[in-house]
């Protein structure tokens, strides 16, 4: 990004929305490197989590987009023991790809923080692309 900030562009299952999330440089090495199954010789941070977790039988049930304020994201982990831990969105999102747990996001936080593209039309997935590469983080601040 012209930024030099990274982005974590969340998709709508059954819709047209995209979730813009701006992040560190960190997470979106460790997304990225879950995204394309590198496995660094020693566990990083989230590696280690997903560890701790399976070694002690405890199971990441869902990860949750929970609300946006003064555009930042919030998310929470989600247990199978109904255990919940508040967390930020990037780490979540970086433990949710290593242990294949689903993501779910507020529709309040959709309806604020959310871009329609309707994803059938190529020209407008296009449009959004160009759209990403000039804006700024501060072009999503609540007004």
């Amino acid at each position: 990004m012209p930024s030099n900030q990274p982005i974590v562009l969340l998709r709508e299952v059954a819709g047209d929305r995209y979730l813009p999330i701006w992040i560190g440089a960190v997470e979106a090495t460790a997304i990225a490197f879950a995204q394309q199954g590198v496995v660094p010789p020693r566990p990083l941070t989230h590696d280690l989590l997903k560890d701790v977790l399976e070694a002690t039988g405890n199971e990441l049930a869902e990860v949750q987009i929970t609300e946006v304020k003064d555009g930042v994201f919030f998310a929470n982990l989600v247990f199978g023991s109904g255990a919940e831990v508040s967390a930020r969105p990037s780490d979540s999102i970086a433990l949710a790809l290593r242990t294949g747990t689903r993501i779910v996001c507020a529709e309040e936080v959709l309806d604020e923080a959310g871009l329609a593209v309707p994803a059938e039309q190529e020209d407008e997935v296009e449009k959004f692309r160009e759209f990403l590469d000039q804006v700024t983080p501060e072009d999503f601040d609540a007004h």
